[in-house]
C-alpha cells in the first residue's frame, strides 16, 4: 500500500549508492545473494531467541534487495537478474516466518502454517497477474524500475518488513499478529483476482500504461 510513495523518497539515495557499488565492481546479482544470505541468518537468529539481532540482519538484507536494483539500473540490468531477485525475496519472506514456528512450534505452528499459506496464495496472484501483464505489453513504473509488472494491493513490502519488525521486537505477538496479517494477505489476493477478472476477462479493457 505504501511502496509507490515510499519509492521516490527513498530510490535517489539508493541509486546513488547503487552507482558507487557499481563503479567499486560489485555485481546486483552479487548483493542480491548477500541479501538472501543475511535473510537466512536472520530466521536462524529468530529460530534460537535471538530475535532482536535477526531484526538487525534483516534490515540489513532488505537494504541489500534495494541496493541490488539500484546496481542493476547503473549497469547493465538483466531478465535473470530480476528472476533471482524475486525468487530470493519469496525465500526470504517464507524464511522468516519459519525461524519464529522453530522457535515456539506449540505457540506459533498453527499461526505460522497460517500465515505462510496467505503468502502463498499471494504471492502466486501476484506472479500470475504480472505473467498476464507482460503478456498484454502493459508497463508501470509506480514502484520503481523493476522486471515484473509489480500490482499494488493492502500489503506490499513495506507492510510485510514492518510487520516482522513487530513480531522480533515483541515475538509473543507472533500468533495474533499472523492470524491478522495473513487475513489482510488473503484480501490482497482476491483483489488481485478481482482486479485481473477487470482488466484481463472478456470484454474488458487493459490497464493504462504509465
Amino acid at each position: 500500500m505504501f511502496d509507490a510513495a515510499l519509492r521516490p523518497l527513498i530510490d535517489p539515495t539508493l541509486n546513488r549508492l547503487g552507482r558507487g557499488l557499481a563503479r567499486a565492481g560489485f555485481s546486483a546479482n552479487g548483493v542480491t545473494l548477500a541479501g538472501l544470505a543475511l535473510g537466512l541468518a536472520a530466521a536462524g537468529f529468530i529460530a534460537v531467541g535471538l530475535t532482536n539481532l535477526g531484526l538487525a540482519l534483516m534490515l540489513a538484507s532488505r537494504l541489500a534487495d534495494g541496493l541490488d536494483g539500484a546496481i542493476a539500473r547503473a549497469t547493465k540490468g538483466t531478465d535473470f537478474g530480476g528472476y533471482l531477485d524475486i525468487t530470493c525475496d519469496f525465500l526470504f519472506y517464507g524464511a522468516i516466518p519459519l525461524g519464529f514456528v522453530v522457535l515456539d512450534p506449540a505457540a506459533n505452528g498453527l499461526a505460522g502454517a497460517f500465515l505462510l499459506t496467505s503468502f502463498y496464495f499471494n504471492g502466486a496472484s501476484f506472479l500470475g497477474y504480472a505473467i498476464l501483464a507482460e503478456k498484454h505489453g502493459m508497463q508501470t513504473a509506480k514502484r520503481g524500475a523493476k522486471s515484473l509488472y509489480f500490482t499494488g494491493g493492502i500489503l506490499e513490502g513495506a507492510e510485510t518488513i514492518g510487520f516482522f519488525a513487530l513480531i522480533c521486537l515483541w515475538p509473543v505477538l507472533f500468533a495474533p499478529a499472523s492470524y491478522v496479517f495473513g487475513a489482510l494477505c488473503f484480501v490482497t489476493a482476491i483483489s488481485r483476482i478481482l482486479l485481473a477478472r477487470q482488466v484481463f476477462g472478456p470484454n474488458t479493457r487493459n490497464e493504462e500504461s504509465i
